[in-house]
């Protein structure tokens, strides 16, 4: 009910403003900050920043649904970044929340860009990591925090990590939050903030949860794009390679060394697959690496900043990235899986074709994935045009399985132990059973007065 009552209205829709071109310095923020949006060539603000900018800065909360791609990074900081400029330092007044490391780590370095020419300080809470640098944040009072809700709670359980200050919070893909089971996590951090501070609520779609937490949240915001159905950014070329499930490693690669796509990023539905089609592009010559939840945070960063400077050509993934990978000018998507729900597709394409740009999206569907594919035509309202690669043969017999199947690796696993279960036991039994030496010489030793049962051997007195 609350998320309908927020709807434009029909004379909204059916007439919406007329855009004018707008440019930075129209928004009267500080000078320090368009300076920085200058030197990183931003010179007019794209449609989700030109409406969320003036009424936060205004000081109104904020509901907003926004695609993305569509700058609302930047729509949430530079409000916020305004305010604090005429704020002291030494207390923290502003909180992102956001649900994964590598989403918390791009907003952090998207913020010290566009406030390099000021004193504003940040820092990044999130797993994997040692908890002492981001104990230091909290002690030095960093202007803005940036944090992953589980990693928050395990600082609030220790006396200085007090955020009674608290003038500014962001919730940033809320509705990925709810995705991943933060909703329960999000409102015991809520309980340790203040309860009067400016809110802006940031999600690409609005189901019944979200919009009872806004709703819970917000006072009288001011709602952008809340009648817009999610849909893949407009400069996003989709097509669809129909292909047997046996030879999708074989396709991607025939589309790398035919020099179709000069960098890609990989989707996969498992840990397991993503490992898999990593070390089958490898051993083929092409340079990738791999980025999941089984990784460490040392290795997802370098596999992604490996990626950016171009180290590695393909990062695969699973879904737990999708909306933490910022990569400048990204050409190519790649579903190798069709993602078992609509929005997780638009948040994959998401990831090229980002700030107005253009970019290529590909899904590779096997015939047991067309229900899934169907599914995302109706939600985007349109039927993606099916490709057929020349020379690539489409019968052709595997070189190799790319993955192995369940019962497979369960049997594996299961017989490993079994082993590992029967070395113990017959290692046990060895420990348990003296050798028949070690017993004769025992007894040899009881006789000569040596340590036995009646205790230490001692001289006799004279």
């Amino acid at each position: 009910m609350y998320a309908r009552s927020l709807l434009f209205s029909e004379a909204q829709r059916a007439n919406p403003p007329i855009r004018l071109p707008v440019a930075f310095a129209s928004l009267k923020l500080h000078a320090s900050l368009q300076r920085g949006l200058k030197e990183l060539g931003f010179t007019r603000p794209t449609p989700i920043q030109m409406d969320a900018i003036p009424p936060a800065l205004e000081g109104r909360d904020l509901l907003a649904c926004a695609q993305t791609g569509s700058g609302k990074t930047l729509a949430f900081l530079l409000p916020i970044l305004n305010h604090l400029m005429e704020k002291r330092r030494g207390v923290t007044r502003a909180l992102v929340l956001t649900p994964t490391r590598e989403l918390a780590a791009q907003i952090v370095e998207d913020l010290n860009e566009v406030a390099v020419h000021t004193p504003l300080t940040s820092a990044a809470v999130y797993g994997g990591v040692g908890m002492g640098p981001q104990e230091h944040a909290f002690r030095s009072g960093v202007d803005v925090l940036v944090a992953c809700p589980g990693r928050l709670l395990d600082h609030f359980r220790q006396p200085y990590a007090k955020l009674e200050h608290l003038e500014y919070l962001v919730l940033d893909e809320a509705d990925r939050m709810l995705d991943m089971g933060f909703l329960p996590d999000i409102k015991r951090v809520l309980r340790h903030l203040p309860p009067r501070k400016q809110t802006l609520f940031f999600s690409a779609t609005m189901p019944a949860p979200i919009a009872a937490l806004a709703h819970e949240l917000l006072r009288q915001p001011a709602t952008i794009n809340l009648e817009r159905k999610a849909a893949p950014a407009t400069g996003i070329t989709q097509a669809v390679y129909p292909v047997p499930q046996e030879l999708k490693g074989e396709l991607l690669l025939a589309l790398l060394q035919r020099g179709d796509m000069q960098e890609a990023l990989v989707f996969t539905r498992t840990k397991h697959r993503a490992n898999r089609l990593a070390e089958f592009l490898s051993k083929r010559g092409v340079s990738t690496e791999r980025i999941h939840g089984n990784r460490s945070q040392a290795q997802r960063t370098k596999a992604l900043e490996g990626f950016k400077d171009g180290t590695f050509r393909v990062l695969v993934a699973t879904d737990i990235a999708a909306r933490g990978i910022d990569v400048e000018a990204l050409g190519h998507v790649v579903n190798f899986d069709v993602p078992n729900v609509p929005e997780d597709y638009i948040h994959r394409v998401g990831r090229t074709a980002r700030a107005e740009l253009t970019g290529e999206a590909y899904t590779f569907v096997a015939p047991d994935e067309e229900t899934e594919l169907r599914a995302i035509e109706r939600a985007i309202n349109r039927r993606l045009p099916r490709v057929t690669v020349p020379d690539f043969d489409y019968k052709a017999k595997p070189a190799a399985k790319l993955e192995i199947p369940l019962a497979e690796r369960i049997a594996a696993i299961r017989a490993r132990k079994a082993e590992d279960r029967a070395r113990a036991a017959a290692k046990a039994a060895r420990q348990a059973t003296p050798a028949p030496e070690q017993r004769s010489s025992g007894t040899s030793r009881r006789r000569r007065g040596g340590r036995g049962r009646s205790g230490p051997y001692r001289e006799p007195q004279s």
